[in-house]
């Protein structure tokens, strides 16, 4: 007598554990898209501002005429704005309520059995992700709107017009660019365990060489944009621009 197997369908992942996924998936577009923004900008900064005055004013008046005069005035960075900070959001919320399900999972004595080094990690990205959320909120504060700086005159509406003076008077006050530098070496640890993580939820760490070019590709990038991203700020402190 014949027999015939019928092939069950594949598994679909649904309620919490489709959910989890798709946050994971969110959290790596997300990150994706601040990694570009963040070596997009660093390379702007760090290139225009040792250029000189003239060339960084001209570089940061390019960016408010891109599109024209298909796009209004400052109109390609209202979109970039608002995709930055959806992105922000949507980043933000899926890595908290990834925290609390993971928090919620665990047993009340439950006994950590990671290494050091991953515990580390997974609080440096909780903590430190936090900490570059309150910069971001301060950087913009202090060059997007309103423009207040803490130097001497700095709150001029002569220095306020010109962005390159902006940027030499700010990073003139040592504790403007202490801050500035942490928050550097908060994004370089982000980037770094983000990039990681993001190779591992969009399936790019399957052999143990794609895992190790993601791991050098994760340290790579954090180095080129933390220290890419210190240089005009020390540069401006210890007087090598003015």
């Amino acid at each position: 007598m014949a027999t015939s197997t019928v092939s069950k369908p594949p598994r679909v992942r649904t309620g919490k554990q489709g959910s989890t996924v798709f946050l994971k998936l969110l959290m790596a577009v997300t990150g994706i898209i601040f990694v570009l923004f963040v070596i997009a900008h660093m390379y702007g900064n760090l290139y225009k501002l040792f250029d000189g005055h003239a060339a960084f004013n001209e570089y940061s008046e390019h960016l408010r005429t891109i599109g024209e005069p298909m796009l209004p005035r400052h109109g390609f960075l209202t979109v970039m704005e608002v995709i930055l900070g959806v992105s922000v959001l949507l980043h933000a919320y899926s890595a908290v309520v990834l925290w609390k399900r993971a928090k919620a999972a665990r047993p009340q004595r439950y006994v950590m059995k990671k290494s050091i080094a991953q515990s580390f990690s997974s609080k440096w990205m909780r903590w430190g992700g936090l900490f570059i959320l309150l910069f971001v909120i301060w950087h913009l504060l202090q060059f997007t709107n309103p423009k207040f700086n803490v130097g001497e005159g700095g709150n001029s509406v002569a220095i306020k017009n010109d962005p390159y003076e902006l940027v030499v008077h700010s990073f003139n006050v040592w504790w403007v660019t202490l801050i500035y530098v942490l928050a550097m070496f908060a994004l370089g640890m982000h980037l770094h365990h983000g990039i990681w993580s993001a190779s591992q939820t969009l399936g790019f760490t399957s052999t143990a060489r794609s895992r190790a070019i993601a791991k050098t590709v994760g340290i790579v990038v954090a180095l080129i944009v933390a220290v890419g991203f210190v240089i005009p700020p020390l540069a401006i402190a210890f007087g090598g621009i003015k």
